[in-house]
């Protein structure tokens, strides 16, 4: 699945740019640790492949001893499975499990230890002592080897999952969610240059606009002065009725004024 063409439906805003950088941010934190983490756990893992291997290769001839060491007992003391049955009242060696922490990963770990005394210390008295203490020995170291094969394969099941679960998100996150985000801020960004264009040619229109405006009442301005003075140029020219003679106040006398 690819995130190539694939992109977030969101209203392109600055708030949300800065949204989408941050969680372009802990997706790539995210990526980075879980690349980690599965690096860590495929060491551990083949590093168990490599002890379980061993430990098949050691448990066949562990095996192969024992059996060998089981037909001396019975060439020698003949069935003594009886014998074994009626002393043995309850499990001498047993398993306990505890918890190992690897990368977050909780892996159970088997270990054996003895309990009790040797419910077995009177076989063999009469003849053949010797190889069923060998075979008990054998057989023991056996035992202790099943436990701890018992535990890696465990382990190497729980990791081959949490290994396979760990890289499908890493794949995930690398290769759809963070192509997504790139792709959800890059048309964030064109979208905000976009807009910040048109803004940018709106006040630049606005502003022709006003410079026009001005342009032309300053036109009207000049050309309604410049009518005004050629107006004023052609009027009548008034003088005073001294100048012309038509009135002499100094000859003439007032007349009485009654007031009734």
């Amino acid at each position: 699945m690819s995130g190539n063409n694939q992109r977030l439906n969101i209203f392109p805003t600055r708030m949300a740019l800065t949204n989408m950088k941050l969680k372009l941010k802990g997706a790539q934190t995210g990526h980075s640790l879980l690349k980690r983490k599965s690096e860590a756990l495929t060491k551990r893992f083949r590093g168990i492949t490599v002890k379980i291997d061993e430990l098949k290769r050691k448990m066949g001839q562990v095996m192969q001893l024992a059996s060998f060491s089981l037909a001396e007992v019975q060439y020698i003391t003949g069935d003594i499975s009886y014998q074994i049955q009626e002393s043995s009242k309850s499990a001498q060696l047993r398993v306990r499990a505890k918890q190992e922490n690897v990368s977050g990963v909780m892996l159970p770990v088997f270990e054996m230890y003895n309990e009790g005394g040797n419910a077995f210390e009177f076989t063999g008295l009469g003849r053949g002592g010797q190889q069923i203490q060998r075979a008990k020995e054998v057989y023991t170291k056996a035992v202790e080897t099943l436990v701890e094969l018992a535990s890696l394969q465990t382990a190497f099941v729980i990791l081959d999952e949490v290994i396979k679960a760990t890289n499908r998100r890493v794949n995930a996150i690398e290769h759809v969610i963070i192509p997504r985000y790139e792709n959800t801020i890059k048309y964030i960004t064109s979208e905000l240059d976009e807009q910040d264009r048109e803004e940018f040619f709106r006040l630049k229109k606005v502003q022709s606009k006003k410079k026009e405006r001005a342009a032309v009442d300053e036109v009207l301005r000049l050309e309604g002065i410049k009518a005004a003075e050629e107006k004023g140029m052609e009027g009548p020219i008034l003088h005073a009725a001294e100048e012309t003679g038509q009135i002499d106040m100094v000859d003439q006398e007032d007349e009485d004024m009654i007031f009734y």
